[in-house]
């Protein structure tokens, strides 16, 4: 398995699984830099998936992976930014699929949608399916210009 650079961030309602995320990631040997939120305590998630996106279009991060309660607030903030192709995944399919045909570098996932083993399991799956390039290729860089 490949190891990333990683950004990662949540809001309160993604909090629990980010922490998850994180160890399980830290432990598959990847880097990892938490942009927050640090609790549980009702915050607003522009604040900690921006930066994430950010840092992920200025290339600092290979990928990153963003949490809310659904998903799919942080996935609308994370694709306002340029150079960020972000996917909301619920399954391991969709995971693959935002790699291998959207060369998605960063991920979504709602906290409140999906079992937690399910999460993990979607963010191995996400971080080991590459790019299928060839048809696919010509799509991203219609979406990049």
């Amino acid at each position: 398995m490949k190891k990333f650079t990683i950004a990662i961030g949540s809001d309160h309602a993604g909090f629990a699984y980010k922490e998850k995320i994180k160890a399980q990631l830290l432990a598959d040997g990847h880097m990892v830099r938490d942009f927050g939120t640090t609790s549980e305590a009702t915050c607003d998630y522009p604040d900690f998936i921006r930066p994430v996106a950010e840092a992920v279009a200025r290339g600092e991060f290979e990928r990153g992976i963003v949490l809310g309660g659904s998903g799919n607030g942080e996935a609308i903030v994370a694709n306002r930014v340029r150079g960020v192709r972000c996917g909301l995944c619920w399954n391991e399919q969709v995971a693959i699929w935002n790699r291998s045909h959207n060369d998605g570098n960063v991920l979504s996932l709602g906290q409140r949608t999906i079992p937690e083993e399910l999460a993990l399991k979607i963010v191995r799956t996400w971080l080991d399916t590459p790019f299928e390039g060839g048809r696919h290729l010509a799509r991203i860089q219609k979406i990049d210009n």
